[in-house]
């Protein structure tokens, strides 16, 4: 039987949301557009999916947490894999093959582990560009909602959104389908998501499109120093996913070599957060972090 959801109990999950980063820069793989689903299709590479999840519920387990593992799916959607040369049935299969392959880290960890399905945005999410509507963004993102549910998620996570109305609209699909949705925005260094709209004004206008569906709200794609200021408590914000660089996104994309940051710095951040708002019950690592950051954070958490 699977754990419940984060927003059921009081346990913490770890989560390791950003592993493009570990995958280029540590393990020299490459990433086709910053995808990482076409791994799935070679068994040496689909191996260090796997691995990297492993290692994660791992860390999970020794520390007494539970953890959250994410199917590589971020960028499987229709807009942005077309240009890898997919097409919606391919997307389908490689959803559920993503979702499986989870699945097994979940059937074979020792631990608590729910399997979240990666729904990531129809647009670039660091840039500035017209927003879908609500009814656009459902239409969208349906299809791979419902093929993840199919496949077996015990949720979904829509990482790296950076406009309330898109975030809406997978908020719907998943009702529709019947998964739980957490929704995760990307905020710039003053807290805001790139358009300007504070945090919790971005919570409030989903919420209200979408009768509250999301089970909660998370960060994810920044570092602590950009957003600690902006936080409120409000309770439906339960969850961070940290970048371990302090740079702006301009800055990352224009980077040629990996910043890591202070791995016992960034796990002191993360520990900090959690003191001052304790309706937080998930956090993790985003772009540039690996299993140092992981480690740091985990234990500065439990403590």
């Amino acid at each position: 039987m699977a754990p419940k959801l984060p927003h059921e109990t009081e346990t913490k999950f770890l989560i390791w949301a950003g592993t493009g980063t570990d995958l280029i820069f540590n393990r020299n793989i490459e990433l086709p557009g910053f995808a990482s689903f076409p791994l799935l299709e070679r068994a040496e590479t689909r191996a260090v999916l796997k691995d990297q999840m492993v290692e994660l519920t791992g860390l999970a387990s020794k520390m007494g947490l539970a953890s959250i593992v994410d199917a590589p799916t971020w960028m499987a959607n229709a807009k942005r894999a077309a240009a890898l040369g997919y097409d919606a049935t391919q997307l389908d299969a490689i959803n559920q093959d993503a979702v499986a392959l989870m699945c097994e880290v979940r059937d074979e960890a020792a631990g608590d582990v729910l399997v979240s399905a990666c729904i990531g945005p129809a647009r670039d999410p660091y840039t500035q560009e017209p927003p879908m509507t609500v009814e656009e963004a459902h239409a969208y993102h349906q299809p791979q909602v419902n093929s993840v549910k199919t496949a077996g998620a015990d949720l979904a996570t829509a990482y790296t959104f950076n406009q309330a109305s898109e975030a809406a609209g997978v908020a719907r699909a998943a009702k529709q389908a019947g998964l739980p949705l957490i929704v995760s925005f990307v905020v710039e260094t003053d807290g805001n998501l790139n358009n300007g709209q504070r945090l919790d004004d971005a919570i409030s206008e989903v919420d209200a499109l979408t009768e509250a569906s999301p089970i909660f709200y998370m960060v994810n794609c920044a570092h602590p120093s950009h957003f600690r200021s902006s936080l409120t408590d409000n309770p439906r914000l339960r969850g961070v996913v940290v970048n371990a660089s302090r740079c702006s996104h301009e800055e990352l994309d224009e980077a040629d070599a990996l910043d890591a940051g202070d791995p016992e710095e960034l796990g002191r951040e993360v520990a900090e957060l959690f003191a001052f708002h304790p309706a937080m019950t998930v956090f993790g690592g985003c772009c540039g972090t690996d299993m140092r950051h992981l480690s740091e954070m985990a234990r500065r958490v439990v403590t």
